[in-house]
């Protein structure tokens, strides 16, 4: 598998619980929106179908983030830096 370049990191602040979360891989975005997400919405499903078309090299990267960032919003997620 090729390595897909996802930009600065993007670190998310949890309120819930006090906890930071720093993303800097497509692949571990991926991973929590479909294991560790807090809740599941329109949001969280667009933003796997970007991040899926991306990876597939189907539609650009930016896409994805910007999916991601609205779904971690949507979640109750605090962007800290790196957006």
């Amino acid at each position: 598998m090729m390595e897909i370049q996802w930009g600065a990191p993007v670190a998310l602040h949890q309120p819930q619980n006090g906890t930071i979360e720093q993303f800097s891989t497509i692949e571990k975005v991926r991973y929590w929106l479909r294991r560790k997400w807090p809740v599941t919405d329109a949001a969280r499903q667009t933003a796997l179908t970007r991040i899926d078309e991306a990876m597939d090299c189907m539609r650009p990267v930016e896409d994805a983030r910007h999916a991601f960032l609205v779904a971690a919003l949507s979640a109750g997620f605090v962007l800290t830096r790196g957006a």
